[in-house]
């Protein structure tokens, strides 16, 4: 049986990329895109933004040659000659969509939306646009992850049975201010990525509980908590606990998915979790039942090298190289389900205990 360790962690290189437009020059283009697309060889040749001074700078600091005031300028000039990265907040992404192109390939930055009716509408106007969009959901696409879902898919761990996700960790979440306005924060912004993740690798649960509140010690933020069940029915057991607020140190901080089958067990570190934004390195390890634990290498992490899967994926299936997206927006929707069962599993009423 092929070991792990021989599992491929990197999407494949597109043979002849297109140029990329940047639609957005906000913190994430910045800190994990731009650097990602430069260690993949992708060229980056134009970018937009509505703030001008923004989208000045983002093109200074990283040498790109055009700059444009609006989406149907960019458009306008360059057509389908370019892959679309939308790095826009999810109110904007249908406006944004409306301008592009007809065939035109994109990639979305993630929510899709900021609910399944907008995601219901993101999904209805990229298939009457015939667009090749694909949302950035890049966890999956991280080293580990890649790893993981091979081994799965080549039966090393045997039939599945337990995923786990559980973050008991400390966020500055007064790094995100904006995020103060939301009634939506903890499942939609970062445990949708676990949600995503957990998919790619079991499939789409047929059902879920889900608890997700605030927190006195991160004021003023709708949730930063969270618990969730899933049911796929009588074999496989999904759970994800979440606590973003731990204030007792590094000591017993954890960020891990737990993944077990008859034959063997998985364990996953999601380092960027810890000192966050600094992280730790991610790890992988893997354990044959009643055997030895071992390190499986990696070649890169979640931030930034799972960045180059999503766009390597969105030009290769513009260019016919690959048959799929493997996080298209028809695959992303049903992401977009399972949070929005989330949140409405939250406004149902728990079984009460009966004490007469």
């Amino acid at each position: 049986m092929t070991s792990i360790e021989h599992s491929e962690q990197n999407w494949p290189a597109p043979n002849n990329p297109k140029p990329i437009t940047i639609v957005g020059a906000g913190g994430i283009v910045r800190d994990a895109h731009l650097p990602a697309y430069n260690q993949a060889g992708l060229k980056v040749c134009a970018v937009t933004d509505l703030d001008a001074g923004r989208r000045s700078a983002l093109a200074a600091d990283h040498d790109i040659g055009k700059v444009y005031g609006s989406v149907a300028a960019a458009v306008a000039a360059l057509g389908t000659t370019c892959v679309y990265d939308v790095a826009v907040p999810p109110v904007a992404i249908l406006s944004v969509l409306r301008d592009l192109p007809e065939h035109a390939a994109v990639l979305i930055q993630k929510p899709m939306g900021l609910d399944l009716a907008g995601a219901r509408e993101i999904r209805a106007l990229c298939r009457e646009r015939k667009l090749k969009a694909a949302v950035n959901f890049q966890l999956r696409f991280s080293p580990m992850m890649m790893a993981a879902r091979q081994a799965i898919a080549k039966g090393l761990i045997g039939d599945l049975l337990e995923i786990e996700v559980h973050a008991n960790i400390f966020t500055p979440w007064t790094l995100f201010p904006f995020l103060l306005t939301m009634d939506r924060v903890e499942i939609l912004v970062h445990s949708i990525h676990y949600l995503d993740s957990i998919r790619a690798l079991f499939g789409t649960p047929k059902g879920v509980f889900a608890r997700s509140m605030g927190d006195p010690r991160a004021p003023g933020f709708a949730q930063t908590r969270t618990s969730v069940m899933l049911d796929w029915g009588d074999q496989r057991r999904g759970l994800m606990s979440i606590n973003h607020n731990h204030q007792a140190g590094r000591k017993f901080q954890s960020a891990w998915f737990r993944i077990e089958g008859t034959e063997a067990t998985m364990m996953i570190k999601l380092g960027v979790c810890f000192d966050y934004p600094r992280g730790e390195a991610d790890e992988l390890w893997f354990c044959p039942n009643g055997g030895e634990w071992r390190q499986v290498p990696l070649t890169g992490s979640w931030f930034i090298e799972s960045f180059m899967g999503p766009m390597r994926n969105v030009q290769r299936f513009d260019a016919g190289e690959d048959d799929r997206l493997f996080s298209g927006v028809e695959d992303a929707f049903e992401t977009m389900a399972l949070v929005e069962a989330c949140f409405d599993a939250m406004e149902r009423p728990p079984v009460p205990l009966q004490l007469n």
